[in-house]
């Protein structure tokens, strides 16, 4: 049987290694055998030396003995990965980003990913592993000779953000927004500014440094008063003053967008595709980012028309269904009532050429008692624009239909993914674009990934 100490060894001196889903598996991988809410991961172990594993880790005796002598058995997992992940995290003389926010943090963490890896080796949490065992799977993953890493801390409770932060240890930290997201248990959004604060707090994060904060809102505000008593060299903040970094001005030329920002007292223009106002924070960021650490912002400019949304994030998919010509803007991993808003005004601004435009969107997450009021109020706000289609699917929305009289737009409701799926490739007869907003793991989510999946022709940004 493996020892710990060799598989330590392995870990620390390895990156990209550690793996939780067998048929992800490559050659000298590790598989984390992890007891799941179905499943054990026992049940996969043979799975992943078929794919090429090199050692096993569980808490569970595998009936199979295949192997046996590159499974180690240990008493708590968790418990077990964290040690290693602390003596990772010891070893790595790197600066270590953290994100954290109410929206966004995953676009940003993949933007800022993009343009630090033309110049520099840098490690990133991988998909939207941000609680604490992604977020210790990817210290783990780290490469120790990395010049940059850069991790995304979520949380949907208390006392998350400074679990998370202990194990990172970050020294510049980003927070992009606070918006009205796991209201469910949280409450107010007061109290969210209060839990992402704890990621720049001298008590729970003494390597804390720079602070980038987007801070429009009170309970942005809320986190730029807290960040004021604490032991920061440095807080950088963004919003539309003359005090901060901010988006001045979006000018349109022919095919394109010049895009004026406002970063440490300069103007930067970049030239792209892209004018919608909520993803250009992101660049904001990147630039305050790179100025701070005093790195070439040509990185930026050179590649800015390169980088591509992230999956359910803005891609866009064109679709062939039977004779019709559809352009799909994926936004379907994740919203609430901010970023729905900021979608569908984009999506009004968008200049289709008189291509018709159809919404579908699905539920919000986790709104808690005030769920409904925040759904009737992104229908209200919809009554603001012209759409050929607004599609409703999600018990929330039907509820919140009954309460508009005379809705400006028809809102058509169907009740699960199978019934839209049907509406899309049989009742649109003309060349279209829609776009698909809703939260993660609802209906509209799940039709999203079924039409892509079955129709997508070439994917585009």
């Amino acid at each position: 049987m493996i020892s710990e100490k060799e598989i330590i060894s392995y870990i620390l001196n390895n990156s990209q290694k550690i793996k939780i889903n067998s048929n992800e598996i490559k050659k000298n991988d590790v598989f984390l055998a992890l007891k799941g809410t179905k499943f054990h991961g026992n049940k996969f172990i043979d799975s992943s030396f078929k794919n090429g594993a090199k050692y096993c880790i569980t808490e569970k005796i595998p009936k199979s003995k295949k192997n046996i002598n590159k499974i180690l058995i240990v008493n708590n997992i968790d418990n077990f990965l964290k040690i290693i992940s602390a003596t990772k995290r010891k070893l790595f003389k790197g600066k270590v980003i953290g994100i954290t926010g109410s929206a966004g943090k995953t676009t940003l963490k993949e933007t800022l990913y993009f343009f630090l890896k033309k110049k520099f080796k840098t490690s990133v949490s991988i998909k939207s592993y941000n609680n604490i065992l992604g977020v210790t799977i990817s210290i783990l993953n780290m490469d120790l000779s990395s010049k940059f890493a850069i991790f995304e801390l979520g949380t949907n409770n208390f006392g998350e953000i400074r679990n998370l932060v202990k194990l990172v240890k970050p020294s510049q930290v980003f927070i992009t927004n606070i918006q009205s997201t796991h209201l469910e248990n949280f409450k107010t959004k007061e109290k969210i500014s209060k839990e992402k604060s704890d990621i720049f707090k001298f008590k729970y994060n003494p390597n804390a440094e720079i602070l980038f904060l987007f801070n429009t809102n009170i309970y942005e505000k809320i986190i730029f008063k807290i960040a004021k008593i604490q032991r920061l060299k440095k807080i950088i903040s963004f919003g539309s003053s003359s005090s901060q970094n901010f988006v001045k001005k979006i000018i349109k030329k022919n095919n394109f967008y010049e895009i004026e920002l406002f970063i440490n007292e300069k103007i930067v223009k970049i030239n792209t595709k892209e004018n919608a106002i909520h993803r250009l924070h992101n660049l904001l960021f990147v630039l305050a980012f790179f100025k701070e650490n005093k790195i070439n912002i040509n990185i930026i400019k050179n590649n800015y028309q390169k980088l591509k949304p992230v999956v359910g994030r803005g891609k866009i998919h064109n679709l062939k269904i039977k004779k019709v010509t559809l352009k799909l803007i994926d936004e379907s991993y994740n919203a609430n009532p901010e970023t729905m808003k900021q979608s569908i005004e984009y999506f009004s601004s968008l200049e289709t050429n008189n291509i018709n435009k159809i919404i579908i969107i699905g539920n919000m997450n986790e709104l808690g008692l005030n769920s409904l009021k925040y759904h009737y109020e992104v229908l209200k706000f919809i009554e603001k624009f012209t759409f050929y289609k607004v599609i409703l699917c999600g018990e929330i929305f039907k509820s919140a239909i009954k309460k508009i009289a005379n809705p400006k737009n028809k809102f058509i409701y169907k009740q699960n993914s199978k019934k839209l799926l049907y509406y899309v490739n049989n009742q649109i007869h003309n060349n279209a674009i829609i776009m698909i907003k809703c939260s993660n793991a609802t209906e509209v989510n799940m039709f999203a990934k079924k039409l892509i999946s079955k129709n997508s022709g070439r994917s585009k940004i």
